[in-house]
């Protein structure tokens, strides 16, 4: 069997499943945006994947795009709420503990980027997982944080779904 084989079959099954699309997106994307989680899950490669196998399915986009975003949304709110409540007791907590220069360099990120910060740390990797956390554990005002989260929400799915998503029936009509 070919590659091309390999890929009609996978391509086959999540078109016969599509119904999981949704769900699925939504919990990486959770998990990606999650303090905690976002250290463990590489839930941004899985999504570029998923975004082209997602695009070769025909699956309809914006019901995906959404669930990524919102998904993202919840998670970054949930790592802002952590923060809240456990202050400074987040330092006695792993990843910090194993980590502990992550706190540290990510309030001096907040201190220097306030609001900008949130949205920066939304879009790289390693920040998210400490850039809300942060900004709950120093009060950020809420509106602010929800505001650059769900701005930074929305163009991060954009970022991580979209270019596979589209780009591949590009490259299909481009090369024949």
């Amino acid at each position: 069997m070919d590659f091309k084989a390999y890929v009609d079959v996978i391509v086959e099954f999540v078109k016969t499943h599509d119904h999981w699309a949704v769900p699925i997106v939504f919990l990486l994307s959770f998990a990606e945006s999650l303090a905690f989680l976002s250290i463990l899950v590489p839930s941004t490669a899985i999504m570029i994947a998923l975004g082209a196998l997602f695009g070769a399915s025909g699956i309809a986009v914006v019901p995906v795009w959404l669930a990524a975003a919102i998904g993202s949304m919840l998670g970054y709110a949930v790592s802002y709420w952590i923060g809240i409540y456990f202050k400074d007791d987040m330092a006695k907590m792993w990843p910090f503990t194993a980590y502990p220069e992550m706190l540290p360099r990510g309030r001096q990120f907040f201190d220097e980027y306030g609001t900008y910060g949130v949205f920066i740390g939304h879009l790289v990797g390693p920040l998210r997982a400490v850039v809300p956390v942060v900004a709950g554990m120093c009060a950020m005002p809420q509106i602010p944080f929800q505001i650059a989260n769900i701005a930074a929400s929305i163009v991060w799915a954009s970022l991580v779904l979209l270019p596979a998503y589209f780009g591949l029936e590009y490259l299909k009509g481009w090369i024949g």
